[in-house]
């Protein structure tokens, strides 16, 4: 019998064996990461290991004691989560309690072995990386320590004594029990009340307490009233849930899924799916998993985890194999159900202690400290109540619970008698457990059009859309809203509600307004996967202002009943809504009331119509691209919107695409989900589906059902819904309010009147269609751009970074195909419904079946977990250790900072001279590598520049706080750890030092400083050729161009300042560029991981329009000598320029933020620079080839170095490689490059070129024999005349001198093989001449 209900075995004499010494290595062993699985953590070595794990991990994990045992052994807790040593709302908590009876063992071990996986792979794994963050867990190794060490390895039937504590009392016997009165001494199990102590104070929602003695898993009720032996069914009031939490457990542990555990001493003992009821196996009075059940909120089973109670250490590695996926999807299940929050209606205090009722289960729990609840259920539909002493219950009912992430219901509670309160039930109607749909009264009646995709109606009104049974709280302010006092709304919006409430700007305007955004959601700022996004985007025309003043409306609308109102709550859970109030504040600032037909306000400050200012699909736009446009783009460029709305004025329809057409056709391949939209708005404002709008102005204007192709109406060129959808997965409409553009205000609550319902029909239909993930079937991550693909329809759309996708689609079957370059595509058959979406996931295998090393496919899985939507993000958030203060240093104290580095971590780092400056400062070069000491030419190389401008400091000051961060998280941090073993990094934080010193703090624009002491800019003295050198190289000039020179670099990133940008070559004007796509790429991640860069609106005084956040560097500043183009032309590597601040010289107050903004783009790098293409050329016999040219796309050339590697940064998608060595065939091959995979390592094979001047080898080699017989034979005839003739002295044979170009270019080709340190090559000016030559002698 298991360990659970035994009686107690005879004691023997405590056990306290094992040398300290074995000890301290096992646990030392264990912290490197080394863990052996191969023997049993005592009370000390435990101690020393969960201590050194919170102190490796602290940005995840917290050590705690909850108590301690009778002999004074503490009851040690591992908190692990996001911020663990703060209490905050959002996470339901799990627990793991293991070592209850002290000697059933394995609980103990797989535990801490839990603790390890947890901590070590969050940040490489996507799946514990959610975990993680989206939960509270709390791990107890070790309940009993006093019996454990009593207890004897090999003991399996428990008989050396080591079950009970140190006072003889079984734990599981003594909690509070429901049936009997359970009397025993407070001071007999101090673990006891130390565990009730923690059940009560941290609410869990879910535990597993894990035992030995057979394997199953074991749920509530452990006894009865009865007290029957065995075989009496104890049922909870949550029976199905415990019977399908058990379930997922055992399902996932292989031997209890049989149900069959064939423990020796009841072999015949089965468990039927691995499962059962406790009463049912055996009665236990006292037991812990009853007691969570009854007075704390938790859901909590006992899993049996071996037959033997202490096996030896050597199956250990077994029993956790066993069941590492079972505690990990048990601990998933927390998130199920329902979810939310309690708040007082008034003032939004939360209310703790309230009580959550679901109707017919008779088991309630109440609200934490912060008014939260999760409530755990099985999907169906549910009535729940939501009560609290001194207020009104409030009943929501017909609350759909679906599989998968759990409902988010919140509930506010008013005290009777409020003004306009009633106890009231609200009902919720859901067709489809996926789409959130609107709250409908109960009516006769009612149909469902599956065309509109309209919420039901009454077939008596095909117009009127029914209301919620309650009223929801409406708008009451209606004004129009100026500049200053909308900034000031949506301030206090998104501060009066910050649990569901953000705003931020996308960029300026011409006159430097904010283009301000409202997202409303339950998780603001974060994409959550599966959560389509919507848009709002109003005042487009500076003098159409309806759509303004009601997307404020909506604001309100939105914040004020969520919470209360079903719709409106799950219309925000299930969606990220954005609201963009004004796209043209400096037009709405010229516009005048009361204004009709006019166009005074309708264009920007520039006097450009927004609308018109769009890249167009057929007709070329050659307006210039404004900032607003600009900024729109780039923002929707960065969000996977699925479905928006630009709202006009000035008629009364909505309007879809196309806009624009090429003479001909003005349909698009989705007109008939444009049409479902479109009337999902119409329908709903009855005057606008009359089709009428506008009798007094235009008698002759007609729109069936009130909405219109936008070419059949009349055609606009560079409008924004054909942009969307030519160059998103967006669908866009426009939406005509009313036929006046700038009505009085006291008109507006009419307008909010008639759109209020459309509004939120509109929103609804981003839940049409087809949504999923599209999978990777080897690692289970998301593969990002694939491209979803629907059979009759030509337009697809591709999936976000995470994976996942939404395609709008009306009801009907359709065939659906996922691809993604480098998979086999999948295709199914989806059948769209009448009303929500079909879920519909895609798991793809890739193409080629070669087997990858092991540690190349946790690298690989590595780099993808990090380019994924939030993995940098993850990575950030868990670094554990930055500077303390940031300030500037000068030459001095910069010195000394690199010197303290390489002598704190003298194992990573390595610290070079490159040369001195004109006043003899050393110009330092950091170099951060596992192996410092050695060459590892596979690995690829980056370089990191800063202090070119010597008044431009913020880039040196990063990249010390970026080394540092380096080395103080190498060996804590499981992901920088992985990255610096993996690259080698070069950091020069100052090439200017001379210039440095003379620069001023505070001063944004001064030049001071900006030359060396020789009043030369750096960057304009990188001269590959003598020939365009004007001056000689200053010295600081030549130690970094020895330094490029080298090659082998892989990227280089340089920082800068005066503005907020990413700059890529060239520098020099007229100048092409063959790899721009790339170069513009590499731009564009960095930009794109910066809060500010990315949306073009920093505000500095010089900022250009720069898409993205990016330009081409002789559009900012033209000129020659860059260090970007040299490294470019002569060390073949891409180098791009990073403008950190708007000041040149900011406060260093004002250090801390732009680590902030830099740091996860300066990471970024570090995995940028591990993608594109790596490979080594060699020849038949494996020789290493060094020297080969690398032709990329007929254009850009890289060479193999030391070991025939070499590694080429490209931009995704498809590309053309030539490989070109001397005296061999030509190679070619066709390569793929992901956005976010790493560089797979491709072999070229050389053969020998058997063509000697386009013909054989051979008969070359037999015609030149012949000749140069007869010209020996001819030559020797003439000797011999000649030398009779001739002074011997004077003539004779002299040895030709080699052509210099050639013995130059044999000197250059050998170099390049040779190995050399990381500064060992000197300087030497080469040209592209002799590439040149090589390349097309061999085309």
């Amino acid at each position: 019998m298991s360990g659970r209900g035994e009686g107690p075995p005879p004691r023997v004499a405590p056990l306290w064996g094992f040398l300290c010494v074995a000890a301290l290595l096992s646990v030392c062993g264990a912290l490197d990461g080394g863990e052996t699985y191969e023997r049993y953590y005592h009370y000390e070595e435990l101690t020393e290991l969960l201590r050194s794990l919170a102190h490796k991990y602290p940005h995840i994990a917290n050590l705690s004691s909850v108590g301690r045992s009778v002999e004074g052994r503490e009851l040690w807790v591992m908190r692990i989560t996001e911020n663990p040593d703060v209490e905050l709302p959002g996470k339901p908590k799990v627990k793991y309690v293991g070592n209850m009876h002290g000697d059933e063992t394995v609980s103990r071990q797989v535990l801490v072995y839990l603790v390890e996986h947890l901590l070590d792979r969050y940040g490489e794994d996507a799946r514990i990386g959610r975990l993680v963050n989206t939960t509270d867990i709390y791990i107890m190794p070790s309940m009993n320590p006093d019996g454990f060490e009593r207890s004897v390895e090999g003991d399996c039937q428990g008989r050396t004594g080591g079950r009970e504590n140190a006072r003889n009392r079984d734990l599981n016997r003594s909690f509070p029990d429901q049936f009997d009165t359970i009397d025993v001494p407070a001071e007999d199990v101090p673990e006891v009340l130390a565990v009730i102590r923690w059940i009560l104070e941290k609410r869990f929602v879910l535990s597993g307490n894990l035992h030995g003695g057979t394997v199953v898993a074991s749920y509530p009720f452990d006894d009865s009233a009865s007290h029957k032996e065995q075989g009496l069914y104890s049922r909870t009031a949550d029976d199905a849930l415990f019977v399908h939490l058990a379930r997922t457990y055992a399902a996932h542990n292989p031997v209890m899924r049989t149900g069959e555990p064939k423990c020796p001493d009841d072999p015949l003992e089965t468990f039927e799916h691995g499962i059962t009821n406790g009463a049912w196996w055996y009665d236990v009075t006292g037991g812990m998993q009853d007691f969570n059940y009854l007075k704390g909120n938790c859901l909590e089973i006992t899993m049996e985890l071996s037959c033997c109670k202490y096996p030896k250490a050597s199956e250990l590695r077994g029993e956790w194999d066993n069941n590492r996926e079972s505690l990990l999807a048990y601990m998933e299940k927390v998130h199920i159900g329902i979810r939310g929050y309690v708040k007082e209606a008034k003032n939004g205090t939360a209310l703790s202690d309230a009580r959550i009722t679901v109707e017919g289960i008779n088991h309630n729990l109440t609200t934490g400290r912060f008014g939260d609840y999760y409530r755990l259920l099985l999907p169906g539909t549910y009535n729940i109540t939501a009560s609290a002493q001194g207020y009104v219950p409030v009943t929501i009912r017909g609350v759909q619970v679906v599989e998968g992430k759990a409902r988010e219901l919140n509930f506010t509670l008013m005290v009777p008698g409020d003004e306009g309160l009633s106890n009231f039930t609200t009902p919720i109607t859901s067709t489809s457990p996926i789409n959130p749909t609107t709250t409908t009264s109960a009516r006769p009646n009612t149909t469902t059009s599956m065309e509109t995709g309209e919420v039901p109606v009454t077939s008596e009104s095909p117009n009127a859309t029914a209301e919620p049974e309650h009223s929801p709280i409406q708008p009451q302010d209606f004004r129009h809203h100026h500049y200053s006092d909308m900034e000031l709304f949506l301030l206090r919006y998104s501060t009066d509600y910050p649990a569901i409430a953000r705003h931020y700007s996308i960029g300026k305007s011409v006159e430097n307004r904010e283009l301000y955004v409202m997202e409303i959601s339950d998780n603001p700022g974060v994409h959550e996967e599966g959560e389509p996004e919507f848009k709002y985007i109003a005042n487009m025309h500076g003098n159409e202002v309806v759509g303004r003043e009601l997307l404020l409306n909506l604001i309100e609308y939105l914040c004020r009943n969520y919470g209360t109102d079903p719709e409106v709550t799950q219309l925000i859970n299930s969606t990220r809504i954005h609201i963009m109030p004004s796209m043209n504040p400096d037009g709405y600032e010229m516009a005048q009331e009361d204004e009709i037909k006019g166009y005074v306000g309708r264009n920007n400050s520039n006097n450009f119509d927004l609308n018109r200012n769009f890249p167009d699909h057929f007709t070329p736009i050659a307006d210039p691209r404004q900032p607003e446009t600009i900024a729109v783009m780039n923002w929707m460029k960065s969000h996977p919107f699925v479905l928006s709305a630009n709202l006009h004025g000035g008629s009364l329809v909505v309007n879809y695409p196309y806009d624009s057409n090429n003479g001909s056709v003005s349909t698009s391949p989705d007109d008939a989900v444009f049409k479902m939209v479109s009337l999902a708005y119409s329908r709903a404002n009855p005057l606008m589906y009359k089709g009428h709008p506008c009798e007094a102005l235009y008698p002759n204007e007609y729109f069936e059902e009130g909405i219109t192709n936008g070419a059949k109406w009349y055609s606009v060129t560079g409008g924004m819904q054909d942009w969307n959808y030519f160059n998103t997965n967006c669908f866009e409409v426009t939406i005509e309010l009313g036929c006046v553009k700038y009505p009085s205000a006291k008109e507006l609550p009419v307008y909010w009147e008639q759109n209020r319902r459309s509004l939120l029909q509109f929103i609804h239909q981003v839940h049409r269609g087809v949504k999923g993930m599209v999978i990777d079937s080897k690692d289970g991550m998301g593969i990002p751009n694939a491209t979803i693909s629907v059979e009759g329809i030509n337009h697809t759309v591709t999936t976000s970074k995470d994976g996942d996708y939404w395609r709008l689609l009306v009801p009907g079957t359709y065939s659906v195909t996922a691809s993604a370059r480098g998979y086999s595509s999948v295709t199914v058959y989806a059948t769209v419904p009448a009303e929500g979406v079909e879920k519909l996931d895609f798991r793809l295998t890739r193409v080629h079946s070669e087997e990858m090393d092991p540690s190349e496919e946790d690298f690989h899985a590595f780099i993808k977990g990090l380019s994924s939507e939030r993995g940098l993000d993850h990575l950030v958030q868990s670094i554990a250790t930055e500077s303390s203060s940031f300030r500037y240093r000068r030459y001095k104290e910069l010195s000394e900072f690199l010197r303290g580095l390489t002598l704190n971590f003298p194992s990573i780092t390595r610290l070079h001279s490159l040369g001195q400056s004109w006043e003899v400062r050393t110009i330092w070069a950091l170099e951060i590598s596992n192996k410092p000491e050695e060459s590892e030419p596979d690995e690829p190389k980056i370089r990191f520049v800063g202090g070119i401008h010597g008044n431009a400091p913020v880039g040196t000051e990063l990249l010390l706080e970026f080394a540092a961060t380096l080395c103080l998280n190498y060996g804590k941090n499981p992901a920088i750890t992985k990255l610096i073993n993996r690259t080698r990094i070069i950091i020069l934080p100052s090439i200017n030092p001379d210039g440095r010193e003379l620069g001023q703090e505070k001063q944004c624009n001064s030049t001071e400083g900006l030359t060396n002491a020789h009043h030369k800019d750096l960057d304009t003295d990188f001269f590959g050729n003598a020939s365009k050198r004007l001056t000689k190289a200053q010295p600081e000039t030549l130690a970094i161009m020895a330094l490029i020179l080298q090659k082998g670099f892989t990227l280089s990133v340089a920082l800068d300042g005066g503005s907020v940008l990413v700059t890529y070559p060239y520098s020099k004007p007229v100048q092409p560029v063959e790899n721009e796509d790339t170069l513009k790429y590499l731009a564009s991640v960095y930009a794109n991981n910066h809060p500010k860069m990315h949306q073009s609106h920093a505000g500095c005084p010089n900022q250009v329009n720069a898409l993205g956040g990016v330009l081409r560097a002789a559009e900012w500043h033209s000129h020659l000598g860059s260090m970007k183009d040299f490294s470019v032309d002569f060390g073949h590597c891409p180098e791009i320029t990073v403008y950190t601040s708007c000041c040149l010289f900011p406060a260093a107050d004002q250090l801390p933020m732009l680590w902030a903004e830099n740091r996860k783009s300066l990471f970024s790098m570090l995995v940028e620079v591990h993608k594109g293409i790596r490979g080594i050329v060699k020849d038949k016999s494996g020789k290493p080839i060094v020297g080969a040219m690398i032709v990329l796309n007929r254009g850009v050339r890289v060479f193999t170095g030391e070991g025939g590697y070499f590694h080429a940064l490209l931009a995704p998608g498809s590309h053309n490689i030539e490989a070109v060595a001397e005296g061999y065939q030509q190679q070619r091959k066709e390569v793929y490059v992901s956005s976010y995979e790493a560089a797979s390592s491709i072999v070229i094979e050389f053969e020998m070129d058997n063509h000697l001047f386009g013909l054989p080898r051979e008969f070359v080699v037999a015609t030149a024999a012949a000749s140069m017989t007869a010209l020996v034979i001819t030559a020797c005839i003439i000797w011999c005349v000649c030398a009779a003739k001739s002074d011997p002295q004077k003539d004779g044979f002299h040895r030709l001198r080699q052509h210099r170009d050639d013995y130059e270019e044999e000197i250059h080709l050998s170099s390049m093989g040779s190995k050399k340190s990381l500064l060992g090559h000197e300087f030497q000016d080469e040209s592209e001449s002799d590439e040149d030559t090589l390349y097309a002698n061999k085309l």
